[in-house]
């Protein structure tokens, strides 16, 4: 079958409002079902994409066998599964990992790659997930992957090397059951610099049209602040954060965090420092992480106001066309939440292109990891990567599986 000329079909797990969705979309995949159990988030996506396109499913305790006999698919017969669970954060390590029940979103993303057996998947992660549970939540998600017989590959990377004028890391797992080769994008441009700020995918070029007028029919309405936080908005250099304010101008809230940092008996330079609260961004760098706090705590860079909703979804890279539906909180929390659709449909083409073009056949395994730009690795880091090159077949066993 010439995979590669027909139309890819895939479904989206998690799908929230659809970021990754509209960027697989873009690259000429048909997303023929998603799947997500908020409802402003299902809102969000049906008006984007079209009624009934994504259902409302508790995809921690669904049938995923019902599903697929509901979208009239046979075993195999998908080429795509995108999105991923969230990594919940607890978990009970070793034997006991698949049968403790704060697994079992986990679980169900396996047993929906068991049932679907897609040809290819993309699950997207935070960062976290490397070192949660002292990497066990990895490192078991990745057994259970090739145990279902895919070969995987995973990598962190940093999207503002992608095109999106943000400072985001995320963790990507690609996983084939055909022993096809993969390799992940080379960046558009590597970022350089103190935490690699330095980029050509600025704020400046996300944001700096906005700053004229109010637009709420694309959730551009600028906030006018008064009082105290107006004062500290105002005292805010580019860069600076509520730790460089005045005593005076730095809120009780912030104070707590930041007393409570050294109760424990660690001393504060060596957990960070207090928490930053107010941010003045640069439009000379990527923004940093949208998060659902963006438009509480980033200052614009020339305003003394926070950023906007279309503000944070622009650096999201989600076009203006694109509407977002619920209340203010909810409206931001699914743009915070979402994979950049920019970045969606580099990974989109790349898996396509690999698909086409591989001329090996990989034995069920975890082929190729990369876990960080840094020369240094924390402990942490180190002991989850010793665990994830134990998952590698030896390079002479994979030789033997070419063409």
């Amino acid at each position: 079958m010439d995979t590669h000329k027909k139309q890819w079909k895939a479904i989206s797990l998690f799908a929230g409002a659809g970021g990754c969705s509209l960027g697989f979309k873009n690259a000429g995949v048909d997303i023929i079902a998603a799947f997500e159990n908020a409802e402003p988030a299902i809102a969000t996506y049906n008006a984007n994409f079209g009624t009934n396109r994504c259902h409302n499913v508790d995809l921690e305790n669904c049938d995923f066998f019902q599903l697929r006999n509901e979208l009239k698919l046979r075993q195999g017969e998908l080429d795509l599964i995108i999105g991923g669970p969230p990594c919940q954060g607890f978990t009970t390590a070793g034997n006991r990992f698949w049968d403790d029940p704060r697994n079992k979103l986990l679980q169900n993303y396996a047993q929906a790659l068991e049932v679907f057996y897609p040809r290819w998947f993309m699950m997207e992660n935070v960062e976290g997930i490397l070192t949660t549970a002292a990497g066990t939540y990895v490192v078991e998600c990745i057994k259970r992957m090739i145990s279902l017989g895919y070969t995987v590959y995973l990598k962190k990377m940093y999207l503002q090397e992608y095109a999106v004028p943000q400072r985001r890391k995320r963790v990507i797992i690609v996983g084939n059951r055909e022993g096809k080769d993969f390799d992940f994008p080379e960046p558009v441009e590597v970022a350089s610099g103190a935490i690699y700020k330095k980029s050509s995918f600025t704020l400046r070029e996300a944001i700096s049209d906005l700053e004229l007028c109010d637009m709420p029919e694309i959730d551009h309405m600028r906030k006018e602040e008064t009082g105290i936080q107006l004062e500290r908005i105002s005292a805010l250099k580019v860069g600076q954060t509520m730790k460089d304010l005045p005593e005076h101008l730095q809120h009780d809230s912030f104070k707590r965090r930041a007393l409570r940092r050294v109760c424990d008996g660690t001393p504060t330079e060596k957990r960070g420092g207090a928490p930053s609260g107010l941010k003045r961004l640069s439009y000379n760098e990527p923004c940093l992480t949208i998060t659902s706090a963006a438009p509480s705590e980033f200052v614009h860079p020339t305003q003394n106001r926070t950023l906007t909703i279309r503000e944070c979804a622009r650096v999201q890279t989600f076009p203006d066309s694109f509407k977002f539906y619920g209340t203010d909180a909810q409206k931001i929390l699914q743009i915070g939440n979402a994979i950049p659709p920019v970045f969606a449909e580099l990974m989109a083409k790349q898996i396509m292109r690999c698909d086409a073009n591989t001329t090996k056949r990989m034995l069920p395994s975890l082929a190729k990891f990369d876990v960080t730009k840094a020369t240094a690795k924390s402990p942490a880091l180190q002991k989850t990567c010793s665990m994830l090159s134990a998952l590698q077949v030896p390079e002479f066993e994979q030789l033997k599986m070419e063409v």
